[in-house]
């Protein structure tokens, strides 16, 4: 199977699981938490797939990790009713604190007291 067909059902399965995480009735998942579906990767026979979490905002990433596990099956079956493939591929979920990880590196940067009149000032 080619790469790009791989990199396209990637996209497709991303895009479906971000539409349906947000129906997801489980406590667990759905903690006052913004999740986000940050990338999926398939392997090529399509029978795994590693599914990629960010979350933003307070949880408890041990519960959060058994909701997931939890409606794993529904997601999968709600996952091979809109794609079209051969196999829907088990899913793995995966932890993914990148976002979390960049907006706090964005609250340093903005928290940060510099004073740019002294280099307006120096350089005329």
């Amino acid at each position: 199977m080619a790469n790009y067909h791989i990199d396209r059902i990637n996209d497709d399965i991303r895009r479906v699981l971000s539409e349906r995480l947000r129906e997801v009735k489980d406590p667990r998942v759905q903690q006052g938490a913004m999740l986000t579906v940050t990338h999926t990767e398939t392997t090529n026979d399509l029978r795994w797939c590693k599914v990629y979490i960010s979350v933003l905002g307070e949880y408890d990433e041990r519960e959060m990790r058994r909701g997931l596990k939890s409606v794993s099956g529904w997601l999968r079956h709600e996952l091979g009713t809109a794609l079209d493939l051969r196999y829907t591929p088990e899913l793995n979920f995966i932890m993914d604190d990148s976002i979390a990880h960049g907006a706090y590196i964005n609250k340093l940067i903005n928290d940060l007291d510099i004073d740019h009149t002294d280099e307006n000032a120096d350089s005329e």
